[in-house]
């Protein structure tokens, strides 16, 4: 049998505590980071035991019944990250997408209302509608970012979709002009979801000059260990944690329906114990 989880103590910790724990995870062997979609998926993973926590703007989409991809505003996907954070004593990074404004002030006026919330880090992504912004206008976009969060208080994660948008010409070089750039232009991580070779993963590492992260789950099967020995840092699930939630109540919902059986309740914890994990 194994263990039952700790409860975390849930009392104030320092912001800028929680920013240089999550900033030195980027210096280890290699961490995963789970995606939160409300207060209780975060506690659950806080209980677990991960060292921090992100959220995930598909899975708070979907928790709304909207889809993922700019259907909730800024205000209310802030709301949602804010009760995330104020759930759990660990380090939350938030998924901001492209920042929530067409100009590089409004990217600046979001992370600071996150910054408000207790997050200490975020991803700001490079495309928006299907497309990239140029890239000037997307390094603009992590300046006024981290204007808005001085290094030491925020880690800000620059996202680049350059695998997902379509890329013409040499896409590798592509995203590797655009890590430097946002690195230059004070970005502490660089984000490059939907690169599914092992390979370029590889070479990516090698050529991107601060920590590589990329999403498991979503293009590819990789898992951790493998992206640890390619030189990835940091590796998130993005709304793979959501997927995988609803299709079981969807496979539950599905048997009820069609059988009335609860075989769906196997492993399943228990009511009590859950009571207990979400007191303190």
């Amino acid at each position: 049998m194994s263990p039952e989880p700790a409860i975390p103590d849930h009392g104030v910790v320092p912001t800028r505590e929680k920013a240089a724990a999550l900033l030195a995870l980027h210096a280890g062997p290699g961490f995963v980071l789970p995606n939160a979609w409300d207060p209780g998926s975060a506690r659950i993973l806080e209980q677990v035991g991960f060292p921090a926590i992100a959220t995930t703007s598909a899975g708070i989409a979907w928790s709304c019944g909207v889809p993922d991809g700019g259907a909730m505003d800024r205000d209310r996907m802030l709301e949602h990250i804010g009760r995330i954070a104020a759930a759990v004593s660990v380090p939350v990074t938030a998924d901001l997408e492209a920042g929530y404004g067409a100009t590089a002030a409004d990217v600046g006026r979001t992370v600071a209302l996150a910054v408000e919330l207790g997050v200490v880090g975020a991803n700001i992504e490079d495309a928006a509608d299907g497309g990239l912004f140029g890239v000037d206008e997307a390094v603009d976009r992590i300046a006024a970012a981290r204007a808005a969060a001085p290094r030491g208080t925020f880690v800000l994660n620059a996202r680049t979709d350059t695998y997902f948008a379509g890329t013409t010409g040499d896409v590798f070089a592509e995203t590797v002009d655009r890590a430097v750039r946002n690195v230059e232009a004070g970005a502490d991580c660089v984000f490059v979801p939907g690169v599914v070779e092992e390979d370029t993963i590889r070479r990516l590492a090698a050529a991107v000059p601060g920590p590589l992260n990329v999403v498991a789950g979503l293009a590819n099967t990789i898992d951790a260990p493998t992206f640890f020995s390619l030189g990835v840092k940091r590796v998130s699930l993005g709304g793979s944690l959501a997927r995988a939630t609803l299709s079981m109540l969807e496979r539950a919902g599905r048997e009820l329906l069609d059988s009335g059986t609860l075989g769906f309740l196997d492993g399943a914890i228990g009511y009590a114990d859950l009571q207990r994990r979400f007191r303190s």
